[in-house]
């Protein structure tokens, strides 16, 4: 008995050790180095949602609620939510002790003033949130309730779009050049503290952080190391701590995964669900003719990209959603095997003889400006189309020019990944929706200029319902629809793997990854 007694003792004692090691453990500061790739237009991800800010920005801006792996959406700007019955009126609770990064205080009027103006007013998507919002009424300082036109169960997905700081914008007419823009004051965990251009960008540990002894790491660097193999060297040598997909070359990761101390994931994605693209401009002929578009489709040996630029890291898909989608169904989807054969007999079809050097028509291709890993995508798209007789040529550009091009509709093919998210409401819908007009306003929206009636209806239907056998039956109608017409080349549903040393702690916390607010994040020393 006494024995059975002391046994429970010690292990009690060792558990309480352990723990406590491990708090310690947790409270050492320190510094973790990243890499940022391509270094980013801005770290406002009010102003900029594409990937390299949002990695870095989130870092310094928080949102109203964050999400699991599992998508529930859990706590964050917000300590509790509730949705009516009905599903019209969502009320959010926020926290009391949350302060600006210039000491202001943080209330419900900061929460509006983002939803309602700064966010639309930038962002395509956010336009279109606010299109499903009756009302927005505050209560009082710390509540938020939202009322919605009708039932739009993605609501609840929304919401990990930044809140802005509205007492920096008063008087402001034009949010896009706004000079509070370049501030970077937000309420997250880091500071924004140094930018040295083509170098670094350099975060500091917010002492006054709501969160009580959280953020664990003092200082996060950012580095713009400008080609894949000297980002290789980077992370084999120590310099850096973690490597995100695209910082090296696919192939190389396998072999970075060996080293000693080092950790491979491919976890981390499961709310933004990325599937890689090559648009396809449906205003331009000959691609409005969605028989070239098959062809095209045909021509193209995705499995290759899969295996061979990929390397691996990837699964095959015939339409919109990612294999991580709830909505997601294959049976309803064309399958484009590879079969130049078919694309040729396609495009003959379609009346688009080669002439005398074999050339059907032209096209312009606009590559992603993220890397090697996409120029190797678009070098090979380029020699698979010249074997069914279609000329491609690389227009190459940054980033500015690339988000430019694509959503003026100023090409013909082009490069893109985009994050579908949890909800087709949210993640698709824009992409694939009749779009007024000759700006798309973000890369993710229907920057292809695809129209279908049918789909638009099922599109919103989908996105109204409450019942979910039934959205789901919607949302299958439209996915056969969509792949049949394949307005663009789904080349696959992405896999970022994330390689990390072991001495990097909770990096991977929810299902946003990399993208979170790495509040928990800790080195051992």
């Amino acid at each position: 008995m006494i024995s059975r007694l002391l046994r429970t003792i010690m292990l009690s004692l060792a558990a309480t050790l352990l723990t406590l090691t491990g708090l310690a453990a947790q409270e050492a500061g320190g510094t973790l180095n990243l890499i940022v790739q391509p270094e980013p237009p801005t770290v406002n991800v009010g102003v900029n949602r594409l990937g390299p800010t949002t990695y870095v920005g989130n870092k310094i801006y928080e949102s109203l609620l964050t999400y699991s792996a599992d998508l529930k959406p859990l706590p964050r700007l917000a300590q509790s939510w509730s949705i009516s019955d009905d599903g019209l009126v969502y009320t959010f609770n926020l926290r009391h002790d949350v302060k600006w990064h210039d000491g202001q205080p943080f209330t419900a009027k900061d929460v509006v003033f983002s939803f309602q103006k700064f966010l639309p007013a930038l962002q395509a998507r956010s336009r279109l949130n606010l299109a499903e919002v009756k009302d927005i009424a505050t209560p009082d300082d710390y509540t938020v309730v939202f009322t919605l036109k009708a039932p739009y169960p993605a609501f609840i997905y929304v919401h990990n779009t930044a809140v802005l700081p509205a007492h920096l914008y008063e008087g402001v007419s034009d949010f896009r050049t706004a000079e509070a823009n370049s501030k970077f004051i937000g309420t997250g965990p880091f500071k924004f503290a140094e930018w040295k251009k083509g170098s670094f960008i350099h975060l500091g540990r917010n002492p006054d952080y709501w969160d009580a002894g959280k953020p664990h790491l003092n200082d996060i660097f950012f580095h713009v190391i400008p080609d894949a193999n000297s980002r290789a060297i980077a992370f084999e040598t120590g310099q850096v701590d973690v490597l995100r997909a695209g910082d090296v070359e696919n192939f190389d990761i396998t072999r970075l995964a060996g080293l000693d101390g080092v950790q491979l994931t491919e976890a981390g994605w499961e709310f933004l669900q990325p599937v890689g693209y090559i648009h396809l401009n449906n205003r331009h002929k000959p691609l409005d003719d969605a028989r070239v578009r098959r062809a095209i489709a045909h021509a193209i040996d995705r499995q290759f990209i899969i295996d061979t630029i990929f390397g691996g890291f990837g699964h095959e898909t015939n339409g919109p959603l990612s294999r991580l989608s709830r909505f997601k169904d294959t049976s309803v989807e064309t399958k484009y095997e590879f079969d130049l054969a078919k694309a040729n007999a396609i495009l003959d079809e379609a009346g688009l003889k080669p002439d005398a050097n074999g050339v059907r028509f032209e096209l312009q291709f606009v590559p992603l400006p993220y890397g090697e890993l996409w120029q190797r995508e678009a070098e090979y798209v380029r020699e698979a189309l010249a074997s069914v007789g279609i000329k491609v040529n690389i227009v190459a550009t940054d980033v500015p020019g690339w988000f430019k091009r694509l959503t003026t509709f100023d090409y013909d093919l082009a490069e893109n990944f985009v994050y579908t998210t949890p909800d087709p409401a949210i993640g698709i819908s824009y992409a694939y929706t009749t779009l007024e007009g000759d700006n798309a306003g973000t890369t993710g929206g229907n920057v292809h200029g695809y129209s279908n009636p049918e789909v638009d209806r099922l599109l919103a239907d989908a996105a109204h319902e409450n019942d979910f056998d039934k959205r789901k039956a919607l949302y299958s109608q439209a996915q056969k629809i969509i792949s049949a017409d394949v307005p663009l080349i789904w080349t696959h549903d992405i896999v970022f793997p994330t390689l990390y040393r072991t001495k990097v702690h909770n990096l991977i916390a929810t299902g946003l990854g990399t993208d979170e607010n790495f509040a928990d994040v800790w080195l051992a020393k």
